[in-house]
């Protein structure tokens, strides 16, 4: 067969286009001795190019004729392969396909035989054929044998057409199911005594008991013992335990034929640390009182098929009514939608993209979405009981429990990863779930799933086509039936009846479900531009909703949006075609009171979650909001008109910053939950601060125009006191403020002072007059005398006072002061005229730190209020804000005048620079401030979730969870929220005690 120099053989070209890669190679193969007979036989040809990867199909062919232990033998098989289509067709597809089958073949030479003919029963076998294929086998290798030989049949049917993905799949189960028949068998054998003692039954559990199991899979199990009649419990328990682990040996380890696959029995009772084999009535009461939701998920496939089979049906029969009550478990979605969360969240990096199982858009979302509607659905409608997959999305879609486009187009995708999976896993007889990079082995899955053309680029379109409709459907699959049963839309099409959509929504969580179905149905029905692109958004929505503390509350306020904007057309279009508005909104509406609150004074500001230009939750700086407000206080016609612009832009802001605060604590599904929680209070903290300072500056301008022009008789400055003077107001913060005036010359005093009052009644009363907008409420008691005190002073009389009355407890509130509004040159001057008070040269006298200490003792007793939980009081009680503050402040004042860094009216700035110098040690500091920070997040999520500030953790649960949901805890994890308070409180109140009340005196 050679050529002349320079040029192709004939052969060598033909080899090409029959899909041979290294067709030089294969020109070797064909001139061997043992193709002599076919050299020249185009039929051989044109099986190999038929096959999913001709060169690999040749090379184990010319293996299998070597090993042929005659030439008879040899020309028989040669003899047969030409003149028998059927053989050719499975014994060159399995070699194109399977390097390890390849192997076996080689190993077993005569084993090519079990592929010659198939009478009609051979075309699917079960359990029964897979048994008496098994039956000579008599020890761990010769199983693997005979397991092989039954294993390349299902191989030739599957990579030749005759059976589907769903009829291999089975076939997999079932010999399975005989395999593990024969090891026990074999391990009975072995032991007669132990096998004597007890009825051990084989339960197979997750594909192999869903009957589609996969060419290399674990095995999932789990055993039920009994003893038999007059032997004791705890023997037949060890026998049976004995036998269970002999059994799993016999398939699990590695002999000279290798493996069979390992059995799996970790989704027992406690896992891997519970008993291999326990009773059935041991079962039963683990699982009544301890078992979690995926454990009944699990139990969906449970099914009988090794052993006893009769105490095995009495297993499933005894289980089957505790899965069927699964749904109704507190948390039940939220649970199963959180461990597909896990399962994602735990896939290395580097294969996440190359996942067909675990990864998104994979199999298991499949999987997942259609066993929670069995969960749901099944205790009422029998129909839905199958462990099958495929089975059982053709009954949900029959039940009208899925869309039908819905469940036909999942169908196709979950029938095309599980083939490339059957595909990867079939060539090495391997288990993985991993797309492989090398392209000749992608070209080779390609050309078995029927990709011939450009098999590597058309397998990376399909496969990315089918991911995409699992991952656009999965969730959808769960809510958008929902729609349909209250929209009505189209006919012909079984819909959810009202009971069903009711469980539905209770599965959701949701506590009303007929105002929740209302909701959707004047949402969703009509035939409007409307109600169309609505029916798109809810199905994502609902799902989001479900996420949240309180879905109810979260459906309701869409509504209230939607029925306040629908006619708008930039609102559908934004949540329609702006990624990440729908969700922001999702998680805004359903986060609590606060933030729908102030949406709805102003839906518009829904604009602010979209992505585009004309959105963003970023704050705005605070030279930004005072154009603003400066420009529409001009354009105003009177103070009030004025003010309440201001107020207007003041509760937009308030709006934007708590959006970002509940998106940035929840997360979305591109972005992850802020970790930084210091970085989360920060910017509500400067946010806020800068939002109260720009209203101030708006309402003195306004008062000021609106009473006397543009000049004002005297200079007027606003000094921002407590949380507002550090930048650290929450939600709900009254403006802790000093106010200071300066005669202007040739004023008389008197004249000043007069204007200065109005100034601050009118600015008191202009920002709390009722309206749509929140009020503004302006706290003026930290000035000198309190509230007996006037309300504006001169900075004359501020230093008279502070030079010969000031106490010790007013020069530790100065410590936080900071001019917000007004003439700027002024309070620059009221700040130089304080800081010797706040920063004293010498530091403390010991008797100001006694004083201090007693006032912050007394405090504590008189103002926590009464039948509070100290421990759980983020302000007063111990570890709390307040702890934390005074204790950073004492150092302040002590160091201050020496360390400039602590001269910053901030705390976590202040406490920074205490470690900087020394003053506290890193991990005091480090605990101090993850107290801190961890009381301001518990404030503003109280004021979130219910609309009013407060200092202690909600009672009512809803209002719980949805605080433990913006502070990180899951549904049902409440408890874990309020313990991790108390010890971070603890360590803190630990280093308080020790540096402000000098239990240990540094």
């Amino acid at each position: 067969m050679t050529a002349a120099p320079g040029r192709r053989s004939s052969t060598f070209t033909r080899l090409l286009r029959h899909g041979f890669t290294d067709a030089s190679a294969a020109e070797r193969l064909l001139d061997s001795p043992e193709l002599a007979p076919l050299r020249d036989d185009p039929v051989l040809l044109e099986a190999l190019g038929g096959t999913a990867d001709p060169d690999l199909a040749l090379l184990g062919l010319v293996r299998l004729l070597e090993a042929q232990q005659s030439p008879g033998a040899r020309r028989e098989l040669l003899d047969t392969l030409i003149a028998a289509k059927p053989l050719r067709d499975r014994l060159l597809g399995v070699l194109g396909a399977s390097t390890a089958l390849a192997d076996h073949l080689a190993r077993h030479p005569d084993d090519w035989q079990a592929l010659v003919m198939y009478e009609a029963y051979d075309l699917h076998p079960g359990v029964e054929e897979f048994e008496a294929g098994l039956a000579e086998a008599t020890d761990p290798v010769s199983l693997r044998v005979a397991y092989r030989r039954c294993l390349l049949s299902i191989a030739a049917r599957d990579v030749c057409g005759t059976t589907g993905l769903a009829e291999s799949a089975a076939e997999l189960a079932d010999l399975a199911t005989a395999t593990l028949r024969a090891a026990l068998g074999i391990a009975e054998a072995a032991a007669p005594e132990d096998a004597a003692l007890c009825r051990l039954a084989v339960i197979a559990m997750g594909k192999c008991g869903g009957h589609e199991l996969n060419y290399v899979s674990d095995v999932d199990v789990i055993f039920v013992g009994e003893a038999t009649e007059g032997t004791d419990e705890t023997k037949a328990l060890r026998a049976a335990t004995r036998l269970a682990s002999h059994m799993m040996r016999i398939c699990s380890e590695t002999t000279v034929e290798g493996s069979i696959w390992p059995v799996d029995a970790n989704l027992r009772p406690e896992g891997r640390n519970g008993p291999l084999v326990r009773t059935l009535s041991s079962h039963l009461a683990y699982y009544q009182r301890w078992a979690k939701t995926w454990e009944f998920q699990a139990l969906l496939k449970a099914r009988p098929v090794a052993g006893d089979l009769d105490l095995g049906a009495e297993y499933v029969a005894a289980v089957q009514p505790l899965v069927w009550k699964a749904a109704e478990r507190e948390n039940f979605v939220p649970d199963v939608q959180k461990m597909r969360r896990r399962v994602v969240e735990n896939i290395p990096v580097a294969e996440v993209d190359r996942q067909l199982k675990l990864g998104p858009g994979g199999l298991r979302d499949v999987e997942f979405a259609v066993q929670l509607l069995q969960l749901v659905h099944g205790r009422a409608d029998t129909s839905l009981r199958s462990g099958t997959t495929l089975d059982a999305l053709k009954a949900l879609a029959a039940g009208g429990y899925v869309g039908r486009a819905d469940a036909a187009q999942l169908d196709e995708a979950y029938r095309f990863l599980r083939s490339m999976e059957h595909r990867i896993q079939l060539f090495r007889l391997r288990r993985t779930h991993l797309v492989p990079e090398d392209e000749a082995e992608l070209r080779r899955i390609g050309r078995s799933l029927g990709l011939r053309t450009d098999p590597v680029a058309d397998l990376h379109r399909e496969w990315r086509r089918h991911a995409g409709v699992v991952r656009r459907l999965h969730e959808k699959l769960f809510y958008r039936p929902l729609l349909d049963a209250v929209a009505q839309l189209a006919t012909g099409e079984a819909r959810l009846s009202t009971e069903a959509a009711r469980e539905r929504m209770v599965a959701l969580g949701y506590a009303d479900p007929a105002s929740a179905l209302r909701h959707l149905e004047a949402l969703a029905s009509g035939v409007t531009r409307k109600a169309a692109i609505q029916r798109t958004l809810l199905p994502v929505l609902l799902g989001w909703f479900a996420d949240s503390a309180d879905p109810d509350a979260g459906l309701l306020n869409f509504r209230k949006v939607s029925d306040a904007l629908g006619k708008t057309p930039w609102y559908l279009r934004l949540l329609r075609d702006e990624g990440a508005a729908a969700q922001n909104l999702a998680r805004v509406l359903s986060a609590g009171r606060l933030a729908p609150d102030l949406l709805m004074r102003a839906p518009e500001a829904v604009a602010l979650l979209g992505d585009g230009d004309g959105g963003g939750l970023e704050p705005r700086p605070r030279a930004h909001l005072e154009q603003e407000i400066y420009a529409a206080v001009k354009r105003a016609d009177g103070g009030v008109q004025a003010v309440t612009a201001a107020r207007g832009v003041r509760r937009r802001e308030l709006f934007r910053t708590a959006a970002a605060d509940i998106v940035g604590s929840y997360g979305t599904e591109e972005q992850a939950a802020e970790a930084d929680q210091g970085a989360l209070v920060d910017r509500v903290g400067g946010a806020v601060s800068d939002l109260t300072a720009a209203t101030l500056a708006g309402t003195l301008r306004a008062v000021v125009r609106d009473g006397w022009g543009d000049d004002l008789p005297t200079r007027f400055a606003v000094i921002g006191m407590g949380r507002f003077g550090g930048h650290e107001l929450g939600y709900g913060s009254d403006a802790d403020v000093l106010f200071v005036h300066e005669p202007r010359d040739g004023v008389d005093e008197r004249e000043a002072s007069e204007a200065a009052n109005k100034v601050v009644s009118e600015m008191r009363r202009l920002l709390q007059i009722s309206s749509a907008d929140p009020p503004l409420l302006i706290d003026a008691d930290l000035r000198p005398e309190g509230k007996s005190g006037p309300l504006v002073r001169t900075l004359t009389s501020y230093a008279a006072y502070y030079r010969r009355w000031a106490l010790t407890w007013e020069s530790h509130a100065l410590l936080r002061a900071e001019p917000v509004a007004g003439d700027e040159d002024l309070g620059r001057r009221f700040i130089e005229l304080i800081d010797p008070l706040r920063y004293p040269a010498d530091g403390l006298a010991d008797e100001a730190v006694r004083e201090i200490r007693r006032l912050k003792a007394r405090m504590e007793s008189e103002r926590l209020p009464r039948g509070a939980d100290p421990k759980l009081h983020a302000k007063l009680g111990p570890g709390g804000l307040s702890d934390v503050e005074w204790t950073v402040q004492l150092m302040q004042l002590r160091h201050g005048s020496a360390e400039p860094g602590l001269r910053t009216t901030r705390t976590r700035e202040a406490l920074a620079a205490a470690r900087a110098a020394g003053l506290i040690t890193d991990e005091d500091a480090a605990t101090l401030d993850e107290a801190w920070v961890l009381a301001t997040r518990v404030r503003n999520a109280v004021m979130l979730v219910r609309g009013r500030a407060g200092d202690t953790f909600p009672t009512e649960p809803r209002e719980l969870a949805a605080v433990g949901r913006y502070l990180g805890y899951g549904p049902g994890h409440a408890g874990d929220m309020l313990d991790a308070y108390r010890r971070t409180a603890r360590r803190a109140r630990g280093v308080v005690e020790e540096l402000f009340y000098g239990i240990a005196e540094r």
